[in-house]
């Protein structure tokens, strides 16, 4: 409680040295990322000046909609073995179909996850690790036996993973260790894709029109995770590819879709559920796959 009662002090504090109705997350941005916008989708997790620390990471998890894995976790750790959900949606495709006129069953939904970034000062004085699991539910109230606890470990188990070959990881427990990491890499030239979309939360068929554009070969891919506040799952995987695909769905409307190919998936779980969707082995043809909205891309110009 004593640690509780100092994080929301040590916040208001933080809070009440803003200057220029800037927060201090997007002055951070603009000093190391001056050339680059700061992403709709990250703009709307920066704690508004009224929200209290106490009530964000008390709120329980339980109230993100369900969505199946084969939507939500094929990408983070392609070490885990993920289960195939029942579902008639798939984001997963063969490199080969990634041309215009080819359709998709897919559902464009909205950022299911809304949990906020904690300034730096703040994510840093919380324990974030499996050997301080117990520490954790304790500060944010959680019971041990809860589902929402179970989510909480899962989170803490995928940053704490072992990487795969070729692939450099870094979880980002606030919005400016996601930018020292990014800025670390690329330097403070970089370019975000995300989703553009016009319809949320509706499947139906989409086909891909004329306009499929490469953007790079290397690139940063950050991942929002479930958990109390907002962490993002950041890595860089060799022999990916990173396009931005315009779609049109039955109804008129349109998307802009960010898509990764993976050119080599030897090193993959051979359990993992792309194969198993794609009818395809590890070390196969590229597979590609649409990104949730929640997603961001970073690739350097």
């Amino acid at each position: 409680m004593e640690l509780h009662l100092i994080l929301i002090f040590t916040l208001c504090l933080l809070f009440s040295n803003k200057s220029n109705g800037a927060l201090p997350e997007e002055v951070y941005w603009k000093s190391k990322l001056p050339n680059t916008p700061l992403p709709k989708a990250l703009q709307e997790l920066l704690q508004p000046e009224n929200l209290s620390i106490s009530s964000e990471i008390e709120k329980p998890l339980d109230y993100y909609e369900s969505r199946p894995f084969s939507e939500i976790d094929f990408n983070i750790g392609y070490s885990n073995i993920n289960r195939i959900a029942s579902t008639t949606t798939t984001v997963f495709l063969l490199h080969d179909n990634l041309f215009p006129g080819n359709r998709m069953y897919l559902n464009f939904k909205k950022a299911y996850n809304t949990s906020k970034f904690l300034p730096r000062k703040i994510a840093q004085s919380i324990p974030f690790s499996t050997k301080e699991y117990s520490k954790i539910l304790k500060y944010s109230s959680v019971k041990p036996a809860s589902e929402e606890a179970q989510m909480i470990k899962h989170t803490i188990q995928q940053c704490e993973a072992p990487k795969i070959e070729g692939e450099i990881k870094y979880c980002a427990t606030s919005l400016e260790s996601l930018v020292d990491f990014v800025v670390s890499k690329f330097g403070n030239k970089v370019l975000t894709l995300a989703n553009e979309v016009e319809e949320e939360n509706k499947k139906q068929n989409y086909t891909i029109s004329q306009g499929v554009k490469k953007m790079g070969d290397y690139q940063i891919v950050c991942h929002k995770q479930i958990f109390k506040y907002a962490v993002f799952y950041c890595h860089v995987i060799e022999a990916t590819k990173v396009y931005m695909v315009p779609l049109v769905g039955d109804d008129g409307s349109k998307v802009k879709a960010a898509v990764i190919c993976h050119t080599d998936t030897s090193a993959w779980n051979p359990e993992h559920i792309a194969f198993q969707v794609l009818k395809v082995k590890p070390g196969g043809p590229p597979i590609c796959h649409y990104l949730n909205s929640d997603t961001i891309v970073f690739i350097p110009y």
